[in-house]
């Protein structure tokens, strides 16, 4: 599933709220060992928290946390010209409002909506 990126590729918008983009500097090998790392993070708290064991999933939880603000997801922000971090805050609440509402424009109504009728 493809998700709308901001005009300014520091985000990308999910159920109307705004993710921080992974920072585009990375070189592929560091973005490789942190998203695998990621990875690893996360499958290490389902099977924590399958087992029950709360010491393990917070153990992996803070895995995650060093990988997504590796990958410049979380922490402070990659770009360098000032502009304040909107990350999960709802689009419509930020300056790109404009810009999501002319998303939801452009999208085709849902399946078996009726245009029209009321």
């Amino acid at each position: 599933m493809r998700y709308p990126v901001t005009p300014d590729g520091r985000y990308f918008v999910v159920r109307g709220r705004l993710w921080r983009c992974t920072n585009p500097a990375l070189g592929p090998r560091q973005r490789g060992v942190l998203t695998h790392a990621l990875m690893r993070a996360r499958a290490e708290i389902r099977r924590a928290r399958a087992a029950g064991d709360r010491d393990a999933e917070g153990a992996a939880r803070a895995r995650v946390d060093r990988a997504k603000t590796g990958l410049g997801e979380r922490g402070p922000v990659w770009w360098t010209d000032g502009a304040p971090d909107f990350n999960r805050h709802l689009a419509k609440n930020t300056p790109y409002a404009g810009w999501y509402a002319g998303l939801a424009d452009a999208q085709p109504p849902p399946r078996g909506h009726r245009r029209g009728r009321g």
